[in-house]
């Protein structure tokens, strides 16, 4: 809107502001706040408003005191003609007139204001009203935080202690809770200096003060220690009537300082096991609550239960699932039900857990199974009746709960050793009906372990290895070491078959993790086969039983801050709550060497319970695309790495031709574009039994040409298309968007876009405020995306954003987050946080942003690969209205990472034969037909990974290719 038509409303407002009529000044006051409220400047009429402080009507006052709290930050002088007003309101009659008048100079963050505020604060603190003194030690804590010296210095700290003693439970409340706020940013300092009389004074206003008020009392309790055993059951005595408090933020304070002061006693007193019986009814109550309550509560007594798992070990049938309940109360109701699962009622707990395994809620029979398999392995008395149940859900021929008890008798086999093998066969049945990686990987390993058991473990592995190249990194390695083990108990049989995964892992693998192993493999195999046999089939360690619980000492911090966001999201405050305040970390106290502990989990179990993990499972090249393109550094040298002296020749001789060979690195200048030929594992040099001697063919000397760093191949010089890795000159940067408008978003806009600098993805951001009050404490958050974009690093916005104030912020970003396939493929879900909300929003970002600086493929690779991607795998679009020769063009595609590879000309009509790689180590093959005095291109792309459709994005409205190309692909 114009100033015209802003400007009338003001002049208006102003004119009602100084009416002589008192209820149309009170209404033109309403109106001003209605629109401060909406978002409308109205600080202009500042003077105006604070001349109508002068009035006995307790809702003006109100109202102008509101406007006040708003705008003085941005006008701090003209909030000084406000101090009079105040100082003469807390020597109001009316104690309501006093409280507001104080709590309003506590909600004023102007440095020039506060020392004229301190005298009127010392006498409200003094007040015989307490409604007064309660608001004035809260006002304490607000204007410590301002300045805190100055509160020192007034002597403000000494006061709040001796509101401690007041005869009033609420000012003492209050008083508590201010101290206890300003502690937490001095957390080296004795504020709260809790002594037994202290401590008595705090227990009797315990008593008598609201809910609220209890809550902070119970807190400051739960950070007192007591001196011996006797105060603390003296001190548990009075806080148990706080259980049976309908509030259930009180039962969970007064539950927190239970569990803290019960380290203390001994465990043989009568009154340890009164409060054990006296802690399981209010726990239980706080399960009749609604969906969100329970939540809270779940989560609570999930940490109660890892401490003291006797409390509740009674009250199984609570922990039941009921067929209403939302599947976040039932998953976790799962959880502590096997955390409570004993000898004693494993039989009512398995009968429930078949009856979930049939429900029609998909992750929570997941979740059901992997429990079934959690009571095997913790109560091993159960561990027969948990097969049979598991052997009974997978005849049900559901897929998803064959391949769920798949995944959890491969832990009962870790678990139970030379057992339970018999059921391996009814195993292999379902063998063609698994698809999900981590089932796949499950039976792989069955196979490959028991091997010597089943008869046809050479065919069943040799059918995962037909699609050796589609399946998961998680499946790949597997399938590896179950071949080699397979090899290692049946070498004569399995020759060819070890050969040919060896092959695929180190030559026609892109995938670091995958390669490093396969060359493990291969050099134990062909240099010291009895070692090989050592390593690969070493007697496994047992898996723990519960390999899900939380640290001891993580534990006992969280147990202190039972009823607050950490013992919800289960991580100690200082692992989210940001900000320059100082967090101190929590101890029970008491002897935590007795045999109460819980143990550590072991650490070391691979093959351990774990939690269930996220539905979408990513592909190889999701989840770890190619290592060699973090490094973003051009090489120095073209020659091999040096070579240690330190090194011995025995070292150099088991890399079959040292380090350089093993990373394809040559002496020479010139570069082989020949394939190696695959190892020679020679049948004659196995021995008797199965025992491999040095015949066993070392790996290629020279790396497949497609994992090289991209080379010249001669067409630079020609197209001037050399240069080093990292951005070339030119890059399209695209126009910044609006992602957040102001209205979604309480005041806070959001536009920017995605920049591609120096081999690393940028998000440039602009954040501008358009409310009225300051913004801070930003951070940002990215959900699962299709090619794993996350924050490299956090939001760095230092200063706080004022009222109409605009911030640039640039955040780079990395393609290491978990994966997930959306739509459109290059959709991207934000969450941004401040001081006043949670916002969502999602963007777009150009698939170009993606491509890496090292995409330019070797002419036989591109070539032969080429030749490979079937027709059905390729697209054909038109770009129109374009006037760029082909070498021009050629240059504007290498600025995103858009190589030329070769260039030919037909009839009058130039190729140009491209590649382009994306972060997750995809390859796109392009051909471009550019015809002289022609503005109509012809592009055809191709993937090995069958393109579903292809979007060009204008940026530019008239001529967009000339600027920028930008090929969204749907690969599935």
């Amino acid at each position: 809107t114009t100033d015209n038509q802003n400007h009338p409303p003001i002049f208006e407002l102003k004119a009602e502001l100084n009416s002589d009529k008192k209820e149309k000044k009170k209404e033109a006051v309403k109106k001003v706040i209605a629109s401060m409220t909406v978002g409308k400047d109205v600080s202009a009429l500042f003077p105006d408003v604070v001349n109508c402080m002068q009035t006995d009507n307790l809702e003006l006052k109100k109202l102008v005191y509101l406007y006040l709290m708003n705008y003085a930050k941005s006008q701090p002088d003209m909030a000084i003609m406000a101090v009079n007003t105040f100082v003469k309101d807390c020597e109001d009659p009316n104690p309501l007139i006093r409280a507001l008048a104080v709590r309003t100079m506590g909600c004023i963050r102007v440095d020039k204001i506060t020392e004229y505020l301190c005298e009127p604060l010392r006498k409200c603190l003094k007040d015989e009203d307490p409604y007064v003194r309660k608001t004035a030690a809260v006002c304490v804590a607000k204007l410590h935080d301002i300045n805190a010296q100055l509160v020192e210095d007034q002597g403000f700290l000494d006061t709040l202690k001796d509101l401690i003693s007041d005869s009033n439970p609420m000012v003492v409340a209050n008083a508590v809770a201010a101290l206890s706020e300003i502690a937490e940013s001095h957390p080296n300092s004795n504020l709260l200096d809790l002594n037994p009389q202290t401590i008595n004074k705090l227990l009797t206003a315990l008593n008598e003060c609201t809910e609220w008020g209890q809550i902070f009392i119970l807190d400051c309790l739960a950070n007192y220690t007591p001196r011996d055993d006797r105060e603390s059951q003296s001190i548990c005595e009075r806080v148990t009537p706080r259980l049976s408090h309908a509030n259930s933020a009180v039962v969970l304070s007064a539950v927190k300082v239970l569990m803290k002061f019960m380290e203390m006693l001994p465990k043989d007193l009568d009154y340890y096991g009164t409060l054990l019986k006296k802690l399981a009814p209010p726990l239980v109550t706080l399960l009749s609550a609604e969906p969100e309550l329970q939540y809270v509560a779940l989560r609570n007594i999930n940490l109660i239960v890892q401490r003291r798992p006797e409390i509740l070990k009674h009250e199984m049938k609570v922990f039941f699932v009921k067929y209403n309940d939302p599947i976040y109360v039932k998953l976790e109701k799962l959880d502590i039900m096997i955390r409570l699962a004993s000898q004693a009622n494993i039989a009512q707990v398995l009968a429930e857990l078949k009856e979930y395994a049939t429900e029609v809620d998909v992750d929570f029979v997941r979740k059901a199974v992997r429990a079934i398999g959690r009571c095997a392995i913790k109560v091993e008395q159960s561990a027969e009746r948990c097969v049979s149940t598991l052997l009974d859900l997978i005849q049900t021929k559901v897929n998803y709960v064959v391949q769920e008890a798949i995944v959890v008798i491969k832990d009962i086999f870790r678990k139970y050793p030379n057992k339970y093998e018999s059921v391996i066969a009814t195993l292999c049945e379902n063998l063609d009906s698994l698809d999900e990686p981590e089932a796949r990987a499950a039976m792989i390993w069955i196979v490959g372990e028991y091997a010597e058991r089943i008869d046809n473990a050479d065919e069943l592995l040799e059918s995962f290895l037909e699609g050796f190249h589609d399946e998961s990194t998680q499946v790949q390695l597997q399938l590896l070491t179950a071949i080699v083990k397979l090899f290692l108990k049946k070498p004569t049989e399995t020759q060819e078959l070890v050969q040919q995964v060896l092959s695929l892992a180190t030559q026609d693998s892109d995938n670091p993790d995958l390669r490093d192993r396969g060359y493990i493999y291969w050099r134990l195999l062909s240099t010291d086969p009895v070692a090989a046999k050592e390593v690969v089939l070493a007697e496994k360690p047992l898996i723990s039983e519960e390999t899900d619980l939380i640290e001891p000492t993580l534990l006992e911090e969280l147990i202190c801050h039972i009823g607050t966001l950490a013992s919800v999201y289960h991580k100690p405050p200082s692992a989210f709550v940001e900000g320059s305040r100082g967090v101190q970390h929590k101890r029970i106290p008491g002897n935590l060497g007795s045999g109460e502990s819980v143990e550590s989990p072991d650490n070391g179990s691979a093959a351990g319970v774990t939690e269930a993990p996220p539905a979408v499972i990513p592909s190889q090249g999701d989840l770890l695309g190619d290592l060699l393109n973090l490094d973003l550094t051009p090489p120095t040298t073209t020659g091999p790495p040096p070579i240690s002296s330190g090194m011995q020749m025995g070292a150099m001789d088991l890399l079959g031709g040292g380090l350089d060979s093993l990373v394809g690195l040559r002496h020479n200048t010139e570069r082989s574009f020949r394939s190696p030929s695959p190892p020679d594992y020679s049948p004659t040099e196995v021995g008797p039994g199965g025992h491999m001697g040095a015949g066993f063919g070392a790996p290629p000397a020279v790396m497949p040409a497609s994992f090289n760093a991209p080379v010249s191949v001669g067409l630079d010089d020609l197209f001037d298309l050399g240069g080093g890795v990292g951005m070339p000159m030119g890059a399209f940067n695209p126009p910044k968007t609006v992602w957040l408008p102001a209205m979604k978003a309480k005041g806070l806009e959001i536009s920017g876009t995605f920049v591609r600098r120096a081999g690393v993805i940028q998000m440039e951001m602009n954040l501008t405020n358009k409310a009225m009050s300051v913004m801070t404490d930003f951070a940002i958050q990215f959900n699962r995306n299709s090619f794993g974009l996350a924050s490299a690093g956090p939001l760095q916005i230092l200063t706080p954003l004022s009222p109409n104030q605009s911030i640039e912020a640039a955040l780079p970003l990395s393609t290491v987050g978990p994966v997930m396939k959306m739509e459109p493929l290059n959709n991207l879900q934000v969450a941004v946080k401040n001081n006043i909300d949670v916002f969502y929003f999602s963007c777009q970002y150009p698939i170009s942003m993606l491509f890496v600086e090292d995409g330019k493929m070797e002419r036989q690779v591109f070539l032969a690969t080429w030749k490979d991607i079937p027709n059905d795998n390729e697209s054909q679009f038109q770009i129109k209205d374009c006037h760029l020769n082909s070498d021009a063009a050629s240059n504007k595609l290498q600025s995103s990472n858009i190589f030329t590879i070769a260039k030919r000309t037909v009839e009058g009509q130039d190729m140009l034969y491209q590649s382009m790689k994306l972060t997750n180590g995809i390859w796109v093959l392009a051909e471009l037909r550019v015809q002289a005095g022609n503005p109509n291109y012809t592009t055809i792309l191709k993937s090995k990974q069958r393109i579903t459709s292809l979007i060009i994005i204008h940026t530019v409205s008239e001529r967009p290719f000339c600027t920028n190309w930008n090929l969204i692909c749907y690969i599935l």
